[in-house]
């Protein structure tokens, strides 16, 4: 772990406004990045791929404990990812193999029921740990051999609740039975995460009138009428 270390010391993550995604900089020399969030970027040290390096932004530091925390809470679950240590900049994680259910859409893997209701599981256990399991979308659940892998926990100790999950659960119900086994295009995906991202649909009632929105238009996609431009 001291190489690894010594590694991440020649790393700067930087965070960016408006959401998105951190800025890497310096050498990735026998590391290899595995993930990028908005608060910070995930390493494998390619002599011992076992091991994932959260290393957080400089103006995010503070999460790396929060997060640690919620690790701690989360302790001996299947669902979730094992911490192993953590320092000031960064957490040291099991690697979590696997795709996520967002590649899944675009690739046309199936995404089984039985991984919706075991993100479900997932959350009540986190719930009876005393956390609050937020931010739960498809680039943070994998599909691994066939179940559900929820990674990235950082926000389960803010209040709240944002919906995603309940809002993503609606959405399979309604519509995936459209795109099973079917490639998604990678705009149109893009399209309703800006959609749904400008509007923050922080109610069911919100939410059922975006749905009808996207029900209209995967309509006109199937018979055939003039798209939307991108």
């Amino acid at each position: 772990m001291l190489i690894v270390h010594e590694l991440l010391s020649k790393i700067r993550i930087t965070s960016n406004s408006n959401n998105k995604l951190v800025t890497i900089h310096g050498s990735l020399e026998d590391l290899r990045c595995v993930g990028i969030g908005t608060d910070a970027a995930v390493f494998q040290y390619i002599h011992n791929p076992a091991y994932a390096f959260k290393l957080y932004a400089d103006d995010k530091k503070e999460k790396v404990q929060i997060e640690a925390k919620v690790y701690q809470k989360l302790k001996g679950s299947l669902f979730f990812p094992i911490c192993y240590a953590v320092s000031d900049r960064y957490l040291v994680l099991s690697f979590e193999s696997g795709i996520t259910l967002y590649d899944c859409l675009l690739q046309g893997i199936k995404i089984p029921y039985t991984v919706i209701q075991e993100v479900e599981e997932a959350q009540r256990y986190a719930r009876a740990s005393g956390l609050n399991p937020r931010d739960i979308h498809l680039k943070n659940v994998l599909l691994q051999n066939g179940k559900a892998k929820v990674i990235d926990v950082s926000e389960y100790l803010r209040q709240g609740n944002d919906f995603r999950w309940e809002h993503l659960k609606k959405a399979y119900k309604e519509f995936y039975h459209i795109f099973e086994g079917r490639t998604v295009p990678y705009w149109l995906l893009e399209m309703i995460r800006r959609w749904y991202n400008k509007k923050q649909y922080d109610s069911i009632e919100k939410f059922l009138k975006f749905s009808s929105d996207i029900k209209i238009f995967s309509r006109k996609k199937r018979t055939g009428k003039v798209l939307p431009k991108k």
